[in-house]
């Protein structure tokens, strides 16, 4: 699958995923959205994203977490 919008280079940002060779990580953005920011507030608060960027980090973020094992909190 090929992702347009990110982009990794070792050069920037320590080769996390950005949005469009920007310095604006893929995490960044997740952290935003995590935080309970809407995708309006990301695009208020980084004018130079575009909601496609922001879409882009999501379905990013879904591959790759479904490429991967990742540990859970045991339950009780």
């Amino acid at each position: 699958m090929a992702f347009e919008r990110i982009t990794i280079d070792p050069s920037r940002m320590n080769g996390y995923p950005c949005i469009r060779e920007t310095r604006m990580t893929v995490a960044a953005v997740l952290g935003q959205l995590a935080a309970g920011r809407n995708i309006e507030q990301v695009i208020d608060d980084y004018p130079y994203l575009e909601v496609a960027d922001v879409l882009a980090a999501l379905e990013f973020a879904a591959v790759a977490v479904a490429e991967r094992e990742l540990p859970l909190a045991e339950s009780a």
